[in-house]
């Protein structure tokens, strides 16, 4: 994968903000063609806020609270829950809660195989396929969240986040048309989602379809203009088009909006890399 497509990785990852958080909101990745850089090893693992559940009763919550503050104690709280016959809400924290500690691919694994179960509910099932996949997704394996993604697609087939999620894997693997097509049809259910309008416009990118990418990153940025993922994704297309003025005023755009953010990096990047010469 080129530099510039590991930048318009974590630009993409970062225009589903909704998805290093969302790992566990129903994730992370690796770095497309422009998205920011990936973390460092140093960084902590991302902490989850409260997933949906697929279960109730006080342990079950006390567990999930914990994996965001202390993800070591929720998985010391559901293992012991889980010898104490906790089923399948133990093993669904536990999971989630190995994810957050730094192992990704292991709580996939753990989630993976809860989604399985039978005696889970389709919604149930497809929520945890979800979260399996995001957690592919920190570890790196977009291969295996895409089929993650389609496995809670086969259970929930109109979940406009799925969707996306399965989007941002394809265009990680530089699989640009598989992304437009699931972007479309989450754009079919939902015209109000800037992120996936700000998606597509990168997929097309990819693809070197520079107008329909101009023509969606505008309908996104009508949506919500100050994105700071999509000022940087419109400069790109800016600079090709040769509006270098265009161009930097987005990137510094996003880092007055942004400016400890991942884009903001890029964006200054793009920037050295404007004032040095020719673009790319």
């Amino acid at each position: 994968m080129t530099m510039r497509s590991a930048t318009l990785l974590l630009a993409v990852i970062i225009a589903l903000g909704a998805t290093a958080a969302a790992l566990w909101t129903r994730g992370t990745a690796p770095t497309p063609p422009d998205v920011p850089e990936a973390a460092s090893d140093d960084a902590p693992p991302p902490i989850p806020p409260i997933p949906p559940r697929i279960a109730e009763g006080n342990d079950y919550e006390t567990c999930l609270t914990m994996v965001g503050s202390d993800p070591d104690g929720a998985a010391q709280f559901a293992e012991a829950w889980a010898a104490r016959q906790g089923g399948p809400a133990a093993t669904h924290c536990l999971g989630l809660a190995t994810a957050a500690q730094g192992e990704p691919a292991k709580g996939a694994g753990i989630l993976e195989a809860l989604a399985q179960a039978p005696s889970s509910t389709e919604l149930a099932r497809a929520t945890i396929y979800a979260q399996a996949a995001q957690a592919r997704m920190v570890a790196d394996e977009p291969d295996i969240a895409i089929a993650d993604d389609t496995k809670a697609l086969a259970l929930t087939p109109d979940d406009v986040d799925t969707l996306l999620d399965r989007a941002i894997a394809a265009i990680v693997l530089e699989h640009f048309q598989d992304a437009i097509d699931d972007l479309t049809q989450a754009l079919d259910l939902d015209k109000l989602r800037p992120d996936a309008w700000r998606l597509r416009a990168t997929a097309w990118r990819g693809l070197e379809r520079w107008e329909l990418a101009a023509d969606d990153i505008a309908r996104s940025l009508s949506l919500d203009p100050d994105q700071p993922d999509a000022l940087l994704e419109r400069g790109i297309l800016r600079q090709h088009a040769r509006d270098l003025r265009g161009a930097r005023a987005d990137w510094q755009r996003v880092m007055q909006l942004a400016p400890d953010s991942p884009s903001a990096d890029l964006a200054e990047q793009d920037l050295e890399l404007l004032d040095a010469g020719p673009s790319r």
